[in-house]
């Protein structure tokens, strides 16, 4: 008599398939994660080698100039005519200075204001001086020739970021020295000591303007 046909023992075999299964999803979802974290880690490495640029641009920012080509803050009349005299010449000059013609002076304390045009990149220039040492220059650029964008990139690539901006002007400070770039295209040089000395003038002789006509006023 044939003896009854047994089914293999498949219980052992479905529990091992379980473990083999478990084992493919854990290493599956091992992977996923790795992958999926990458983005993350590339984004954050990413922004510290941004910072670390900016960091390092920051540091090797230049100090604020004083000086555009030969003409500086702070030096009197006679200096500031022979430069611009120099820079009148030949084909590349800038300024179209005509000597004396261009020199106003303004009955404010021995201040003094020359005036310029210029053939070029600079359409007008203005300097300013008191108690003959200049303390503003301003040049007006040709929009035709030079932008904004052009002039605010590459002081911003040598000085780094402005201390003030807005739509109608970046400004550089230092702790004696205000460089700005004004819309449309102006760029302007100030002492700011000389400046503030000024203001605070102004607001004196206005305070004392004001306390003279309230004086008047209280004899009625």
């Amino acid at each position: 008599m044939t003896a009854p046909y047994t089914f293999p023992p498949f219980l052992p075999i479905i529990k091992l398939m379980n473990q083999h299964f478990r084992r493919i999803l854990f290493i599956f979802g091992f992977f996923a994660a790795c992958v999926l974290a990458l983005p993350v880690v590339w984004a954050q490495d990413a922004s510290a080698q941004d910072a670390a640029a900016q960091g390092a641009a920051s540091d090797e920012a230049k100090e604020l100039p004083r000086q555009f080509r030969k003409i500086a803050l702070g030096m009197g009349l006679d200096e500031l005519k022979a430069a611009l005299e120099e820079d009148s010449q030949g084909e590349n000059r800038l300024f179209n200075f005509r000597g004396d013609r261009d020199v106003s002076f303004l009955p404010a304390r021995e201040e003094s204001l020359v005036e310029i045009s210029g053939p070029s990149f600079i359409r007008r220039a203005f300097f300013q001086l008191r108690d003959g040492s200049l303390f503003i220059m301003a040049y007006t650029l040709n929009t035709n020739m030079m932008d904004h964008y052009s002039i605010f990139t590459e002081m911003t690539a040598k000085y780094g970021q402005p201390t003030y901006l807005d739509p109608k002007e970046a400004v550089w400070e230092s702790e004696d020295l205000r460089v700005s770039i004004e819309r449309p295209l102006t760029v302007k040089y100030i002492d700011k000591k000389v400046f503030n000395d000024i203001i605070n003038e102004s607001s004196l002789v206005e305070s004392r303007r004001v306390q003279r006509r309230q004086e008047f006023l209280n004899e009625f």
